[in-house]
């Protein structure tokens, strides 16, 4: 055998040649950035990088809202809520300007009933194991499909309702230890005396019967009352700069009647206080027996980014989630 390489050798070479070739061929390709670091590059291994990342796009959204403003006015007194069906046609309505899109960092599932009843939610799997939870949910009206799965689904979250038009959760939730039905309201101031029907409560009052601290989930469906309830429950937090005490808000708006310019500083008093929305869904079934009226209800829900909640904040060490909300 070395007399044939001695004798030739372009055979050698030639075969050294094939051999480096195919070797290059089939090895896999490697850019610079070696695989590893590329890839803690592009994902989002963490909750902080993934909430960081949402904030980011959020903002740009704020960038856009401020400029389709200026594509349609010069301010916000020159938005209408739902343009008339005339030239020039602007298109969009007042949910144009508010898109849920912070990315929710956990599964995004909608709870309960599909239909009238159900409720966007990010991340319950946060909440079938914690200890404490809390949830507040106003306005059932006897549909309580949303909060009988929060009930089947975790272990430990007590449920307090509140409806004045109802003397129950409704068929969907039997006699169950962890819930709790008052036939109150919710609003902006309280009104509750022994001659006070129907008998009216702020937040702030409820919990403090209650002696709760903090909500994990609260849901308000209080037919326009929203708006200035939700400022008087969200002003004072804003002031003092203390995070809300809820980490989720499910909300249903009722847009009826209201101006754009008094309807953007309310949703950047939300903005203001960290919530962010991260799903919606426009009201069809109103909008089915309203025909010809505008889509005046839309269902948000919001995640609170400030703060330590459970849904921002992993528990680092016991069962009893002590160091987060």
């Amino acid at each position: 055998m070395p007399v044939v390489w001695q004798r030739h050798p372009r055979y050698f070479l030639l075969v050294a040649l094939v051999l480096t070739t195919t070797f290059f061929l089939l090895s896999p390709y490697e850019s610079p950035l070696s695989t590893d670091s590329y890839a803690a590059y592009i994902r989002d291994h963490t909750l902080p990088a993934r909430l960081e990342r949402a904030e980011r796009v959020y903002q740009k959204v704020i960038g856009r809202r401020k400029d389709l403003i200026q594509r349609y006015g010069t301010s916000s007194r020159d938005i209408v809520m739902f343009p008339p069906d005339k030239n020039p046609w602007p298109a969009y309505t007042v949910w144009s300007f508010f898109p849920p899109s912070f990315d929710c960092p956990h599964e995004l599932e909608r709870i309960g009933a599909l239909g009238d009843g159900g409720k966007w939610v990010c991340g319950l799997s946060r909440l079938e194991h914690k200890p404490d939870c809390i949830i507040y949910t106003f306005g059932m009206n006897y549909e309580a499909t949303f909060e009988a799965e929060l009930l089947e689904r975790t272990r430990h979250c007590q449920v307090w309702g509140y409806d004045y038009r109802a003397h129950s959760f409704g068929s969907h939730i039997k006699n169950n230890y962890r819930t709790h039905f008052f036939p109150w309201g919710l609003t902006n101031f309280d009104s509750h005396e022994s001659y006070n029907n129907p008998k009216l409560y702020t937040l702030k009052t409820l919990l403090d019967i209650n002696r709760h601290e903090y909500i994990d989930v609260l849901k308000i469906d209080i037919e326009g009352w929203e708006f200035e309830t939700l400022s008087e429950i969200i002003q004072p937090y804003i002031l003092s700069g203390e995070p809300l005490p809820f980490g989720q808000l499910i909300v249903e708006i009722h847009a009826w009647e209201k101006k754009f310019e008094d309807f953007l500083p309310w949703w950047e008093m939300l903005e203001q206080a960290g919530l962010r929305p991260f799903m919606s869904e426009i009201n069809l079934v109103y909008q089915n027996y309203n025909r010809g009226k505008d889509t005046d209800l839309a269902e948000y829900s919001f995640i609170n980014i400030k703060g330590n909640n459970i849904f921002i904040a992993d528990p680092q060490g016991s069962p009893g989630y002590s160091d987060v909300r």
